[in-house]
């Protein structure tokens, strides 16, 4: 005789309904969000269609090299020579991609100061009041009027990040970096929100050294204490 004629029908029927309630009751997987990622926003150029062509001439298309962190950027093989007042220059710097419909120069405060030039922090893409610089190519020179900025600090959420993290687009927060011996807060990152980009904070090349950031045990978003944030 098999063993589950030992069981009566509402025995079986017990059983399934106790094992289909524990299924249905059992609390459903939380998608996985992207993990905090920080990373060293170097010194590079965006560039328009025009000036691609103007710097490397008729026809030219930016080559991609290799993806960046969010999806649909890309470092080029292209580089251009930056060069300030008085003829201070630093050559070789990475153009990153897709093109843009202004272009912009990001440099890092001791950049600025190599080149003579007076960094204000801005926003990617806010260009009033800014310097501008030449960019030499291969193939030519474009003279910016303006446009050469020192990118703010901020971090890239999309809206699940701004829901875990109790933010909107345009408000601030805090950064920690944990490191060897040495912890460092950056205050005041600008949440930059978009429903395609992963979680990613960007600092300059100064502000990733000061926080030994190649060496971070840890890193983490803090909402400011009685943060009056957007709504």
């Amino acid at each position: 005789m098999s063993q589950l004629a030992s069981y009566s029908r509402a025995d079986v029927e017990r059983v399934v309904r106790d094992v289909l309630l524990k299924h249905l009751s059992a609390p459903a997987t939380a998608p996985q969000r992207n993990p905090l990622v920080v990373n060293i926003s170097a010194r590079h150029v965006h560039l328009t269609d025009e000036h691609v062509e103007v710097l490397y001439g008729p026809g030219a298309r930016l080559e991609p090299m290799r993806e960046l962190y969010q999806k649909g950027f890309f470092a080029a093989k292209q580089t251009v020579a930056v060069v300030g007042p008085r003829r201070r220059m630093i050559p070789d710097v990475r153009v990153l991609g897709p093109t843009r419909s202004s272009s912009q120069v990001e440099l890092s405060f001791t950049d600025g100061i190599s080149l003579g030039i007076e960094l204000p922090v801005r926003c990617s893409g806010d260009h009033h009041d800014t310097p501008g610089c030449v960019l030499v190519g291969p193939a030519g020179v474009v003279e910016l009027k303006a446009g050469v900025i020192r990118a703010e600090r901020h971090v890239h959420m999309c809206p699940d990040d701004l829901a875990h993290y109790g933010v909107h687009d345009g408000d601030r927060m805090h950064l920690r970096v944990a490191a060897e011996g040495c912890t460092t807060v950056f205050e005041d990152l600008l949440v930059r929100a978009d429903k395609n980009v992963r979680l990613e904070v960007h600092l300059d090349t100064d502000e990733g050294n000061a926080a030994y950031l190649d060496k971070a045990t840890r890193v983490e978003l803090v909402k400011p204490a009685g943060c009056q944030c957007k709504h």
